[in-house]
């Protein structure tokens, strides 16, 4: 239970209604045991009402107190023999089935003012979890997601988040209400008989060690479901995502044979999850009540023996109150079964929250609201894991004047995107610097420095939200007319018109709802509306058909105008007028120059553009 603390110190913004749930437990918890107490006084009415018919009188003065279960049968023997001869029997059983209604009214009271102050602690230390595991999510780099399947995250954010909530309240109980709950119980029965109590406390350890026993194999095969969990999510997400092409190519039955495979090997797992989980309440009753059984037996001897050790009502009360052990017992045992799938969830939870984030920022970042000089690649190695042998990018030396258009071109794998995914830092160099204007980009507000490019890659990235919103995405204060703006020039006003809510028009999932052109056109009018110094193009045309290509590459060409350009292209077409094109082989810059310069030298470029020419 080491990792209890784990859990419980998400608590800590809900102090206020934790204390106040302790309060109202520990209240319910007290009135529970009088009423079980209040057996005692009730049975002593009856043997007092036997007694007067056969004219006995029990008690002359009031008994001395002294440590025992026979001092609280006395008392109540003598105060209730003292009402029956003043009110009579009748009076006397009205009064004590009065106090006992006011003592279960007081008890259920507090226990549901406990819940109700539990609800917000349940909810409240989810929302912080989920809230924590999303802001983390936007900062990890773009290589844990590479790394990971989506579908697991989604996993621990849902189905983990389930757990630990269930693990939270369980274990707040577990180590306040129930813990005192036995305690309390186990006091009362000390005061009521110190030696069935003493047998009791022998016995009940035995108890305690083979339900630890039975959960200590759980947290393993929870984690382990866990993980099954997050593959099926991300069978789901890859059968939603990839649904055209499974029907194009009749791979329903595979995907679905591969699928079953691994749901039934999750059903499996869990299976035996809830089997250990609903084990801890039937086995902790049986070994409670074998206890029990004993105690009835040496109890028994004891109201029998001829020194009358223990009285009979006492008796009777001690079992009923020794059977309350039971549920807290039971309670406990669940707890403990639940806190440990909990725990196994908060693993892979925190395998989110304390992955590293290797793009940082410094304290004390240099401010940059403008580009005025140049950008500066020096030496530049990459790999995607540190110690990497194989890396992505190296030895890359690399000028970019403000206002010029460079173009990136080479082979698929030749490191293009990743050299561009480094300029917004959405990595950073194994080896070397890139600098902006001179300063090193690790220097830099990371914010300031995105503020200061635009980005169109040929994935196009839309939401499911309204033309408008997609457009000003990241933006604050855009009015309708920017908006417009920036889709004419974009050539996008016109489809966008035709809509039938116009920019107020809600796109579907990703831009389902339009056309490849179409989703690439909005996602120029986007970065036309942010007017950035820096544009970034990441084969922003290769996927569209000739007549999308033309009006995109006419847009493309009005914002390229008075910009620093980093354009990726495959189609050598397109950077023909570039003030520079570099082109890279296996990480490394093979050749440099003009497009006509380039040819003549007869080398990989002439090739590539020869290849292209041909088809």
């Amino acid at each position: 239970m080491k990792g209890l603390g784990k859990i419980l110190r998400y608590l800590r913004n809900y102090k206020k209604y934790a204390i106040i749930n302790v309060i109202a437990n520990t209240f319910s918890i007290l009135f529970g045991v009088f009423s079980i107490v209040g057996i005692i006084p009730f049975l002593n009415v009856l043997i007092l009402s036997q007694n007067a018919q056969d004219k006995q009188v029990m008690f002359t003065s009031r008994p001395e107190f002294h440590f025992s279960g026979a001092w609280v049968s006395d008392i109540s023997k003598y105060y209730m023999q003292l009402l029956t001869n003043e009110y009579g029997v009748q009076f006397v059983l009205i009064f004590l089935c009065i106090f006992l209604i006011v003592i279960f009214l007081l008890k259920n009271g507090f226990r549901y003012l406990a819940a109700y102050n539990m609800a917000p602690i349940r909810n409240g230390v989810i929302k912080d979890l989920r809230n924590e595991i999303y802001d983390k999510i936007l900062v990890l780099p773009l290589s844990y997601y590479s790394a990971e399947r989506k579908g697991d995250i989604m996993a621990r954010m849902t189905n983990d988040l389930t757990e630990i909530e269930w693990s939270v309240m369980q274990s707040l109980e577990m180590i306040t209400v129930n813990p005192l709950n036995i305690l309390l119980i186990i006091i009362t029965l000390v005061f009521l008989s110190p030696h069935l109590t003493v047998l009791a406390i022998i016995l009940l350890p035995v108890t305690a060690f083979l339900i630890a026993k039975v959960g200590g194999t759980l947290r393993k095969s929870s984690s382990k479901a866990k993980g099954m969990m997050g593959t099926l999510f991300s069978m789901i997400e890859e059968t939603i995502g990839g649904i055209r092409i499974i029907r194009a190519f009749t791979a329903e039955k595979i995907v679905h044979t591969k699928f079953r495979e691994e749901n039934d090997r999750y059903t499996a797992i869990m299976n035996r999850v809830y089997r250990k989980t609903d084990l801890a309440s039937p086995l902790t009753e049986v070994l409670v009540s074998i206890v029990l059984a004993i105690l009835l037996y040496v109890g028994g001897n004891l109201v029998w023996s001829p020194k009358h050790i223990l009285d009979a009502p006492v008796f009777i009360a001690y079992v009923a109150l020794f059977s309350q052990l039971v549920p807290p017992a039971k309670a406990f045992s669940t707890a403990y079964f639940n806190v440990e799938k909990g725990l196994a969830s908060l693993e892979r939870i925190n395998k989110i929250l304390h992955a590293e984030i290797t793009v940082t920022e410094i304290a004390n970042p240099h401010p940059i609201n403008a580009f005025e000089k140049e950008i500066e690649f020096k030496n530049v190695s990459f790999a995607y894991q540190r110690g990497d042998a194989g890396y992505a990018l190296q030895d890359i030396n690399l000028k970019i004047p403000k206002g010029k258009t460079i173009a990136i071109v080479g082979q698929s794998g030749s490191g293009k995107s990743t050299l561009a995914d480094m300029l917004p830092r959405f990595y950073d160099p194994t080896g070397g610097s890139i600098t902006i204007d001179g300063i090193p980009l690790n220097e830099l507000s990371i914010s300031q420095l995105r503020n200061l490019m635009g980005i169109v890659t040929q994935d196009t990235v839309l939401f499911n939200d309204t033309v408008k919103n997609n457009i000003a995405f990241g933006m604050k204060n855009v009015t309708d007319e920017q908006v417009i703006q920036a889709a004419k020039v974009a050539h996008a006003h016109e489809f966008i018109s035709r809509m039938e809510n116009g920019y107020e028009t809600n796109i579907g999932d990703r831009g389902g709802k339009m056309s490849g052109g179409e989703r690439q056109r909005m996602s120029l009018a986007r970065a036309i509306l942010k007017n950035p110094p820096i544009l970034i193009l990441d084969e922003a045309t290769s996927a569209l058909d000739t007549e999308s290509e033309r009006l995109v590459q006419d847009a493309l060409t009005q914002l390229m105008t008075n910009r620093t350009s980093i354009v990726i292209a495959h189609r050598l077409s397109t950077i023909k007028n570039a003030d520079e094109i570099i082109v890279m082989q296996s990480g490394h810059i093979v050749e440099r120059g003009t497009h006509a310069a380039l040819l003549s030298q007869n080398g990989v470029y002439k090739k590539l553009y020869d290849l292209q020419s041909f088809v």
